[in-house]
C-alpha cells in the first residue's frame, strides 16, 4: 500500500471518529477537536505525500506519531472505565495511526533499499 493511501484512510478515520466522539460528548471540551484537527491537516498534506515530497512525508509521519502517542492516555483511561463506545472510538483511532505508521516505515525502508 502506498503511504498516501494509508495517510488518506488514517486522516478520514481521525476526522470522522473524532467528530463523532466530540458530538457524543456534546462538544464539552476543546480537546475533543484535536484528533479531527490533526486529521484535517494530514488530509490537506496528502497531495504532497502522493507526489513523494520528502519534507511533507516526514511531517506527516511526525504528526501521525504524535497523534498515536497522544491517544495512549485516553486509551488507558477508557480501558479502566470498561467497554463502551468511547473505548471503541479511541481504539479505532489508535489502530488507524499505528497501521499508518507501519505502512510509512515499511515504505521508507523499501525506498532506501531501492537506492
Amino acid at each position: 500500500m502506498h503511504p498516501s493511501r494509508a495517510n488518506l484512510i488514517n486522516s478520514v478515520v481521525l476526522i470522522v471518529v473524532g467528530l463523532l466522539g466530540a458530538w457524543a460528548s456534546s462538544f464539552a471540551s476543546p480537546t475533543a477537536f484535536i484528533a479531527p484537527g490533526v486529521g484535517l491537516i494530514l488530509l490537506l498534506m496528502n497531495g504532497g505525500m502522493k507526489n513523494d515530497n520528502k519534507i511533507i512525508s516526514h511531517v506527516i509521519v511526525l504528526l501521525t506519531l504524535l497523534m498515536t502517542l497522544s491517544l495512549f492516555m485516553p486509551l488507558s483511561k477508557q480501558l479502566q472505565g470498561g467497554m463502551d463506545l468511547g473505548l471503541l472510538r479511541v481504539v479505532v483511532m489508535f489502530l488507524s495511526c499505528v497501521i499508518a505508521l507501519v505502512v510509512f516505515i515499511r515504505y521508507f525502508i523499501a525506498q532506501r533499499r531501492a537506492k
